[in-house]
């Protein structure tokens, strides 16, 4: 266990971030993660059980004098984002995050930190181990496989709940209480080719890399308009074709369906007398890149080099559709609400581009707070690849969960927050897709608040925790179970 993260206040919130930053719980990896919340659970004599969606739910009893408050379900979920840098060696099966403090905040090493719902799931397990905390009855439930399509909240049964209040602790700017999220769709795309040789003669393979962006939650920081690396590197192949033969041998490009894609690589073979221009105009490239995110992508480096000649390559035609499938593809914002400004209403993340010598895959995330216009855009997605003559598959949709506010309990915490800090919260929605969506369609009637600490970054190597607003977020949590409103 990391003994400076246990040093941190509040202590139980911290010493059990430092228990679970050992445990690897990437996606459909979680098994240990979910025995620690089991055998903590028991270890104080708590009732607990496991569901057949591998979600976790603890019951704890109110304190005497309590029992009359309406019923609090405390909610986060266990998995994490495993993203890492591509010179890090680290194995998200095995190795436990080095978490280390920065200053006034908690990173990592190279790799994501699991903040993101790591602190959450933490103060839960605070919670349930303090017995100097007033509140009444309580409910814990940590949902399983969130960030890879929110399995466990999607598995949850109905009639195993029994609270009335819903706090997801999963959110990520201290200080703002959310009532609404955006729903999400998948879209699944398939180009299927068969491989073709090489050339024999007068060509050269080279290697293209994008890398050095931002990346991020493509919920959250989608809005920030931040590069896409798949987007990026298809632009500069098509753009290039037009000058010249260029082949694609293979791409490798982003990661997760929830990640702005930070990475992205691909082999291309040119035709030896035109390699050097080829080299000339992909750095020019990279400067009019640098000026079109001046200020939001610095860093970014798109470069090549000569790499062994493959055997085979993308059937050319099919290279051909692909390449101009994903430079028509949507990407980014699609859209800003009116109703709440400087929200995003509708996006949509081309997260992965990847081929295996038989087929190039693709995975898109739409997100939007307006069901039509999320059907619209998986539409006009599918149109794009269809053309091109891909399989595409929509799947996975889920809807937003709809601000109510007239809700009790956001009143009592907004009174809350302005009792303990002065001052009232912000109170707002979120693109990201949040489960109280998910969970709200299976329990109409619990009334729900999504905060957290303040985490930048989530989703990259790059994420961090604020140590402050760690604390500020959990004496907010204690003093919200002490005044929940009576049951009436």
């Amino acid at each position: 266990m990391n003994e400076k993260l246990t040093a941190l206040k509040p202590a139980l919130v911290w010493k059990h971030f430092a228990r679970i930053a050992d445990i690897p719980r990437p996606s459909y990896h979680e098994e240990q993660i979910r025995r620690y919340v089991l055998d903590t659970a028991r270890s104080l004599g708590l009732e607990c059980r496991e569901d057949e969606a591998h979600n976790v739910y603890v019951r704890k009893p109110a304190t005497p004098g309590m029992e009359n408050r309406e019923g609090v379900i405390l909610q986060a979920h266990l998995d994490m984002v495993p993203q890492k840098n591509n010179d890090k060696v680290f194995d998200f099966l095995k190795d436990p995050i080095e978490a280390y403090i920065d200053g006034e905040w908690v990173t990592a090493n190279g790799t994501t930190l699991g903040a993101d719902n790591g602190i959450g799931a933490a103060a839960i397990l605070a919670v349930l181990e303090d017995d100097t905390l007033v509140h009444g009855p309580l409910e814990a439930l940590f949902t399983a496989t969130e960030e890879t399509g929110m399995d466990g909240a999607f598995g949850l049964k109905k009639g195993l709940l029994k609270g009335d209040i819903l706090l997801n602790l999963d959110s990520e700017t201290e200080g703002e209480l959310y009532v609404g999220c955006a729903g999400g769709l998948d879209a699944n795309i398939t180009f299927r080719y068969k491989a073709e040789a090489v050339p024999a003669r007068n060509f050269r393979a080279l290697q293209l890399t994008v890398k050095g962006l931002k990346g991020g939650h493509s919920g959250i920081q989608i809005g920030c308009q931040r590069a896409n690396a798949n987007k990026l590197l298809f632009r500069f192949i098509y753009a290039q074709r037009r000058g010249c033969d260029v082949l694609l041998a293979s791409v490798d490009g982003g990661g997760l369906r929830n990640a702005i894609p930070r990475e992205a690589t691909a082999v291309v073979l040119v035709r030896a007398k035109d390699a050097e221009t080829f080299a000339k105009e992909l750095k020019a490239y990279e400067k009019m890149v640098r000026a079109e995110f001046a200020g939001i992508e610095d860093a970014v480096s798109i470069r090549c080099t000569e790499t062994a000649m493959p055997a085979q390559m993308i059937e050319r035609e099919v290279a051909d559709r692909l390449i101009k499938a994903v430079v028509a593809c949507p990407n980014g914002v699609q859209k800003m609400s009116m109703a709440m400004p400087g929200l995003v209403q509708t996006s949509t993340n081309l997260a992965r581009v990847v081929s295996d010598g038989k087929t190039v895959k693709l995975q898109c995330l739409l997100r939007s707070s307006v069901n039509t216009e999320k059907v619209e855009l998986g539409d006009a997605i599918s149109a794009v690849f269809e053309l091109a003559g891909a399989k595409v598959e929509l799947s996975g949709s889920y809807d937003g969960w709809n601000p109510n506010m007239a809700s009790p309990i956001l009143r009592a915490m907004t009174e809350s927050y302005e009792a303990l800090y002065g001052r009232k919260p912000a109170v707002t929605a979120i693109h990201a897709g949040l489960e109280c969506g998910i969970i709200g369609s299976k329990y109409p009637k619990l009334d729900m608040i999504s905060f957290g600490p303040t985490i930048c970054y989530p989703h990259s190597p790059d994420e961090k925790v604020e140590i402050a607003s760690v604390g500020k977020f959990y004496d907010f949590l204690v003093h919200t179970l002490r005044n929940v409103p009576v049951r009436k």
